[in-house]
């Protein structure tokens, strides 16, 4: 007997949401044992995946044959590693988040099963294979993130400045989503089905003016995902009003949905389109990493801080996955991981100090490692690997992005490759007057050190960029050969 393990993949966190909000006083547990379950999947998954390369554990059933519209499910190595780090931080994110979900009222039923809602549709978009429920999904994750943005807000957030940047949100990612549709038809009636392997072994449009086209639709949605500059000004403010976890669940897990679109979608299935406008991608995405470097440097909110070192880092993703090399894609997966990891710790060290001293300025931190070392530590560590230390996992796929585009862009790879000094400076600046010099009475009041529960929360994630730093084989060991087809199919 076949077990359907993807579809208990997604089913897992799905089922968990309903019970959730039918159960509020459960909801934490429910959440937490749910994501729980995703993960046991997952990492089942990976213990038997082979890797030698291909799509694996694939299901297929009929579901609106006269669209050429199937339920397809498969797993390659890129679909994975993915799968791997949405279901490791799902979890994470609800303990962190364990304040929101308090009390057992329908408020906080509300919070677990929404989140387990886009933990439920991230993990589908990662492991369909049928370009149409790929998109169907695509845009239903939307509706819960957009609840959890507006609904749920951070310490120090306006509850109408909160209603913006949700509404804004959701109305750029729904207008992006939008011309992704007309493309998605436009695929259909030049070929006849949404069969994403079908298509990928020669069904798909030849090339010309309808393939551009297709191309661009695909492109501008992922691009607002991801996002890409000019299409990120909705980030900071959704990142900046949001709790910490939900910011972390958007930029670490949702937005991943975005480059692996790029990837899997814009590549795979339009990949004369993807040669042709793959230097002007490559110069928006430079223009990301140097914008979003220098923007961090000027915020005096630290939460906006790392909202905007996203940017950056998203560009280095797309850089690679446009290089179309395999060393760059391959380092652009791992870098959707590394990212993932070392935002996570980040942003939820920053959401814990934050917390406790009552503002997200900088200037209101001045000394607060003398009261709070395990969080300055962790703090430390994360921003050391957002600017690609060597040991740390960020550096790995950093490095790889840079050594593949070179060939392709040496200017573009360079101009990369400078961004880190002002990395370094956003970062070690950040620390400098966050921890260092000697505390004023108000940290000294109201700062403290990480307690046990939030220990568990972030331990966890240093673990994981050190792991990935010195041992990233296994990871790659999945990924080059899930990037081969694509680096191979646009070589065609």
């Amino acid at each position: 007997m076949n077990v359907p393990w993807l579809t208990l993949l997604w089913a897992a966190p799905a089922i968990g949401a309903v019970a959730a909000a039918a159960l509020p006083r459960a909801a934490r547990w429910i959440g937490l044992v749910s994501a729980l379950a995703a993960l046991g999947i997952g990492v089942g998954l990976a213990a038997v995946f082979d890797t030698a390369g291909g799509f694996q554990f694939a299901e297929s059933h009929r579901w609106i044959p006269s669209f050429g519209a199937g339920y397809r499910l498969a797993l390659d190595g890129v679909g994975l590693v993915l799968v791997l780090l949405t279901a490791a931080l799902v979890p994470i994110l609800l303990l962190a988040g364990w304040r929101e979900a308090s009390g057992g009222g329908r408020r906080a039923g509300a919070y677990v099963a929404l989140t387990l809602a886009v933990e439920a549709g991230v993990l589908m978009s990662f492991v369909t294979t049928d370009v149409l429920l790929f998109y169907l999904v695509f845009e239903a994750m939307l509706i819960p993130l957009y609840f959890l943005i507006g609904g749920y807000g951070g310490t120090g957030s306006d509850p109408a400045v909160r209603s913006r940047a949700a509404v804004k949100f959701l109305l750029y990612n729904l207008a992006g989503g939008l011309i992704m549709l007309a493309a998605v038809v436009g695929l259909y009636a030049a070929s006849g089905t949404f069969d994403l392997r079908a298509l990928a072994d020669g069904a798909r449009p030849g090339p010309g003016l309808a393939q551009d086209l297709m191309f661009l639709g695909f492109l501008f949605a992922f691009a607002v995902k991801a996002p890409l500059w000019p299409l990120h000004t909705w980030l900071p403010g959704a990142a900046v009003q949001s709790t910490p976890p939900t910011a972390v669940l958007m930029m670490a897990v949702v937005d991943k949905v975005g480059t692996f679109g790029m990837l899997r979608y814009c590549l795979t299935l339009f990949p004369d389109a993807a040669a042709k406008f793959a230097p002007w991608v490559a110069v928006l995405a430079v223009i990301g990493i140097v914008y979003g470097a220098m923007l961090a440097i000027a915020q005096t909110d630290v939460m906006a801080l790392i909202a905007y070192t996203s940017i950056s880092h998203f560009g280095f993703i797309i850089l690679g996955v446009f290089a179309r090399t395999g060393d760059a894609q391959a380092g652009s997966v791992l870098y959707m991981v590394n990212h993932g990891m070392a935002t996570a710790a980040l942003f939820l060290t920053a959401g814990i100090l934050v917390a406790r001293r009552g503002s997200r300025r900088i200037a209101d931190f001045g000394g607060a490692w003398s009261r709070a070392p395990r969080l300055g530590a962790v703090f430390l560590i994360a921003g050391l690997a957002t600017l690609s230390l060597p040991g740390l996992g960020p550096f790995v796929s950093e490095l790889l992005v840079v050594v593949g585009t070179y060939p392709r862009w040496a200017a573009a790879a360079v101009v990369a490759v400078s961004a880190l000094v002002l990395s370094a400076l956003y970062v070690l600046w950040t620390y400098q007057r966050m921890f260092t010099g000697s505390a004023p009475d108000e940290v000294t009041r109201t700062v403290d050190d990480a307690r046990p529960a939030e220990l568990l929360v972030l331990v966890p994630l240093v673990v994981a960029l050190f792991a990935l730093g010195l041992f990233p084989a296994p990871a790659l060991d999945a990924v080059n050969p899930g990037v081969a087809p694509t680096v191979a199919a646009v070589a065609r």
